[in-house]
């Protein structure tokens, strides 16, 4: 493990806090699992995207539609969606353990949520990031079998998106991809039902209507060029 990663435990990390917030700039882009589906297609479009590491495919929130670009507001219903990935900044899962960056932003200035009571005790705040590792962890694992048996229907298809806005700006969205829709009507009854019976065919339908977010974000982006 690198070495600006520390095993957590109550005895070195007894006076470590945190931010309420992760304490970066919210990425327009976020990696997803697949429990958050409904959620996230509520707020904002959902996609596939290819690791440029790796070439896997993983699923993604968009907030915006360029670096530096988060399309809502307090208050608003995308605000209200957090993806796991920026509630556990800071914490990682190392095998048995959660292993922790001292050096993140998360426990900087204005960390003042402590890990760990007078006692040693685990706080609610640290309850929570156990929890949120753990359902990234199993729903990490639940993605990928999801996306292994769309790829297996060959259901993903690349996506051509190209929007212009009222400054004339355009702006074309690549290496994007979703859920055939033709793909999805044409499979037979029994891939049908198996893909029901797997919860993946909710989650599929999650990606197809979240494509409707896309002009939802449009209209927000056009409206703060006015302002």
């Amino acid at each position: 493990m690198a070495a600006e990663f520390e095993i957590l435990n109550d005895q070195a990390h007894r006076n470590l806090a945190i931010r309420s917030d992760a304490g970066v700039a919210h990425p327009h882009f976020v990696m997803i699992v697949l429990g958050e589906f409904p959620a996230a297609a509520s707020a904002c479009p959902i996609f596939l995207a290819k690791d440029p590491a790796t070439g896997e495919f993983y699923a993604a929130a968009l907030f915006g539609f360029e670096p530096g670009e988060t399309l809502f507001e307090a208050g608003e219903k995308a605000a209200t969606f957090r993806p796991l990935e920026l509630q556990r900044q800071g914490f990682h899962v190392a095998d048995e353990n959660i292993a922790v960056q001292p050096g993140h932003p998360r426990f900087g200035a204005g960390a003042d949520i402590a890990l760990f009571d007078d006692g040693g005790t685990p706080t609610e705040a640290l309850r929570k990031i156990q929890m949120i590792l753990g359902q990234l962890h199993s729903g990490i694992h639940e993605t990928r079998a999801f996306i292994g048996e769309l790829l297996r229907l060959r259901l993903v298809e690349p996506l051509d998106i190209s929007l212009t806005f009222d400054d004339g700006k355009r702006l074309d969205l690549d290496g994007l991809y979703t859920v055939s829709r033709d793909g999805l009507n044409d499979l037979p009854d029994v891939e049908i039902a198996a893909l029901f019976r797997k919860g993946y065919l909710q989650a599929a339908m999650c990606m197809t209507f979240s494509l409707n977010q896309i002009a939802v974000l449009a209209r927000r982006r056009n409206a703060r060029l006015l302002a």
